[in-house]
């Protein structure tokens, strides 16, 4: 099982076989209906790259949920350890390397095409054997979607489509293609006027290009299910 709800923006939590993973937990998000720092305790909080819209309320949560660990590139991590007074709850890495965090559990960061000023900005693969799931992060088109879809066959594809500072729907599509999840889910549009991106812009492409795909549309603060 593994159930996601969208906080807005890039924001997810993510419940796999009940181990929880935050990503990018910009909580006080404009669309985001609630700006309480959830109660729900996450195990693992996943940050991309170091632009506040992405780190978010990552460091209250930790404070709030002390058994709360942080896994991003090595260079935010090591501040984050610094501002927290804790190095023992922050898992610092690179890309391309697979981290073990036991029972099965993966995390893979992986190429993102995009700025940040701690270390490089990262995608992340994260989550179990036929249960994993790709956070694209902010990124334009890469080709290496098309190794991670190959490698590490995503269920679900969580997919930045605003354009801008981001891949815009036509991307996304050409993405979504590569990576070839069952699921995909937009998200990184409408949350300032500039990323434009709309899902039915993102839907007409996945249909010109005839992608085999269930798009998901959630609204900031909604939650599915998905049996896999």
């Amino acid at each position: 099982m593994i159930k996601i709800k969208w906080f807005g923006h890039a924001a997810f939590s993510v419940n796999i076989d009940g181990k929880i993973f935050y990503v990018d937990p910009w909580i006080k998000n404009p669309l985001n209906p609630s700006k309480e720092i959830p109660d729900e305790a996450p195990d693992y909080i996943i940050v991309t790259h170091d632009h506040g819209d992405h780190i978010g309320e990552t460091i209250d949560i930790m404070k709030k949920h002390n058994k709360s660990k942080l896994i991003a590139i090595y260079e935010i991590a090591s501040n984050i350890a610094k501002e927290i007074k804790a190095q023992e709850r922050v898992i610092g890495a690179n890309i391309g390397g697979p981290i073990d965090l036991g029972d099965g559990y993966r995390v893979i960061l992986t190429v993102a095409h995009h700025s940040s000023e701690m270390g490089n900005a990262t995608g992340v693969v994260f989550g179990k054997e036929g249960k994993y799931v790709y956070h694209a992060g902010d990124t334009g088109l890469t080709y290496d979607m098309k190794l991670i879809g190959e490698l590490y066959k995503p269920v679900v594809a969580l997919i930045p489509i605003g354009g801008h500072f981001t891949m815009g729907p036509m991307e996304a599509a050409c993405a979504t293609q590569m990576i070839n999840p069952k699921y995909v889910i937009p998200m990184h549009y409408k949350t300032f006027p500039i990323i434009t991106g709309s899902p039915e812009e993102f839907k007409k492409h996945l249909d010109e290009l005839k992608v085999k795909v269930e798009l998901i549309i959630l609204k900031p603060g909604e939650e599915v299910k998905l049996e896999v």
